[in-house]
């Protein structure tokens, strides 16, 4: 069983880097390197298990790089921290999102009624486009 992502402290084995946010800001982007980038190392954690390893390197393989490092960069806020900590919670939520097992979807075959009304309302489209047809001399 896996166990869920808000019981274990990851923070030590985080990497932040931090840079100049991109895009509009004014005069304040220019200056403070408010941008965050958290870097974690899915094969390196001591952690998780080899079973969780594999998980996450399957469903977020597309965040991983080649280096092995799940990245997350944040870059909304105006502050430091408060990316630092948009970062950190958007960790928690992929690792949560990723452990969470979808339940098997049961297939059901459409009601007698509902197949009714399809082919009811197929009749009444092949009428509507019949009435559309011109007449020819020898269908009277």
């Amino acid at each position: 069983m896996i166990q869920t992502s808000k019981h274990r402290d990851f923070y030590p084995e985080f990497i932040f880097q931090v840079s100049r946010s991109g895009g509009p800001g004014g005069q304040n982007v220019n200056k403070v390197s408010s941008k965050v980038e958290l870097r974690f190392s899915i094969a390196e954690s001591a952690l998780l298990t080899p079973e969780e390893k594999t998980v996450l390197q399957e469903k977020l393989a597309n965040r991983i790089t080649n280096e092995g490092y799940l990245q997350i960069i944040c870059q909304t806020e105006r502050s430091q921290l408060a990316n630092k900590e948009a970062c950190v919670k958007k960790f928690y939520e992929l690792l949560q999102k990723a452990f969470t097992r979808l339940k098997p979807r049961k297939a059901t075959k459409p009601s007698k009624a509902i197949k009714e009304q399809r082919l009811q309302s197929k009749k009444h489209q092949s009428e509507k486009k019949a009435t559309r047809l011109k007449l020819k001399p020898g269908d009277v």
